[in-house]
């Protein structure tokens, strides 16, 4: 462990628990986490389901090597506090445990395991799940806990009960998921009422995955969420534009962007990713006069 990764999630963990909710949205790269950066993002959220899609393998299909590799992608050019979409685990418990080696090396800040079936099957994203039995689970979470070597790296345990059992289900899964060591629980509601109570009903810090629309920070906060994710917005705002862009082109139309403000940006890419530092480089080695 590098004192880098276990400050970042010292400091993380410490930041869950002052009250204030953590908002965290859609961070596929290392560019993207930069920017998260700059505006002041609590953390970024490398999600299955992003990463499925941009793969367009599904989520069911990725491999543990493909969440590490993503991860460290993000973490060799970003301090920004990263939670990682472990998924099943890839497996049972012992699997579970490996997740957690690769990508607690891989410098994830949190890592969440959700209750479904492995091997994860891709009818997941036409919300056909299938849940595993709460003491499997539970392994699962005492596996994970177990094989961090950074104790202040936060396993998050989420439930789809709301969506396959009920909710009064879904909150005793998350209690007795806490009981196993779970750093966090995450829900995920089907309405504003059980958005609402889910946060007296649970014994742990609580964690959600939605919009940030639905609520303002401080509403965030009145409700009681520790934790708030946003998966969607990012990826289906950048797909959006992109999309109507290269439609309007391909139809042989302006894609509604002025050129100069595309290109403005495109090179204002070189700043954000820190490209500066490698130009120094260069100054000091290959230019003229050095």
């Amino acid at each position: 462990m590098t004192e880098r990764f276990t400050e970042g999630r010292a400091a993380f963990r410490r930041r869950l628990s002052s009250g204030e909710p953590l908002l965290v949205p859609w961070c596929p790269d290392a560019l993207t986490a930069r920017l998260c950066e700059r505006l002041g993002f609590d953390g970024g959220y490398l999600g299955g389901g992003g990463l499925g899609f941009s793969l367009a393998i599904s989520e069911a299909l990725l491999t543990c090597t493909d969440l590490a590799t993503a991860a460290w992608q993000i973490r060799r050019r970003s301090d920004l506090p990263l939670i990682v979409d472990g998924g099943v685990g890839f497996g049972d418990a012992i699997h579970v445990a490996r997740t957690v080696w690769e990508l607690e090396n891989a410098g994830a800040h949190a890592i969440e395991f959700e209750d479904q079936v492995s091997p994860k099957r891709a009818s997941h994203h036409r919300n056909i799940e299938h849940l595993v039995p709460v003491e499997e689970m539970i392994g699962k979470i005492k596996a994970a806990t177990e094989a961090r070597r950074d104790p202040d790296l936060l396993v998050i345990a989420r439930t789809g009960a709301v969506q396959n059992e009920n909710f009064a289900a879904a909150i005793d899964r998350l209690n007795r998921y806490a009981e196993a060591g779970a750093d966090v629980v995450m829900v995920l509601a089907d309405d504003d009422d059980q958005l609402a109570a889910a946060p007296a009903r649970v014994d742990a810090p609580i964690a959600t995955l939605t919009s940030f629309d639905l609520h303002t920070p401080d509403e965030w906060r009145q409700l009681g969420y520790h934790l708030v994710i946003d998966p969607v917005t990012g990826q289906t705002a950048a797909f959006t534009a992109l999309r109507t862009a290269y439609e309007h082109q391909r139809a042989g139309r302006p894609s509604g962007c002025v050129p100069i403000e595309a290109f403005t940006t495109f090179h204002g890419f070189q700043e954000l990713a820190g490209f500066e530092d490698l130009y120094d480089i260069e100054r000091a080695t290959t230019e003229p006069g050095t």
